[in-house]
């Protein structure tokens, strides 16, 4: 979509370049004088116009990349979740009490850490 800036500033730069040639024509000094202002402000405006296009584009981009990468994220935590919960499941059944004492000593630093405000 194109900016109103980009618009107006066009119009505003060919409505200047046209008052600057015929005041160039007529010799009017004042005419051209104006008409070189008001096509640069023309100019000026739709340049502004191109960057809040520009700005606009990229936070599209952004947002698009961001909702990309989050889907992938789930897609994959959920398997590497999975995976790892298999994992601790394994280890716990093959030495219950190895991982009684590691959740002992977990919950015990745990306390720790909260109780010595």
């Amino acid at each position: 979509m194109v900016d109103t800036d980009r618009i107006v500033g066009t119009a505003k730069d060919l409505g200047g370049r046209v008052q600057g040639a015929v005041g160039d024509a007529l010799g009017s000094q004042g005419d051209s004088v104006e008409g070189r202002f008001r096509a640069a402000q023309g100019r000026a405006q739709d340049a502004y116009g191109q960057a809040k296009d520009t700005v606009r584009d990229v936070a599209d981009n952004v947002s698009d990349y961001a909702g990309d990468a989050y889907d992938r994220i789930q897609d994959r935590g959920g398997a590497y979740f999975r995976d790892g919960t298999r994992a601790v499941e394994t280890r716990v059944e093959e030495n219950p009490f190895i991982a009684l004492v590691l959740a002992g000593a977990v919950g015990y630093g745990l306390a720790l850490l909260l109780h010595r405000r």
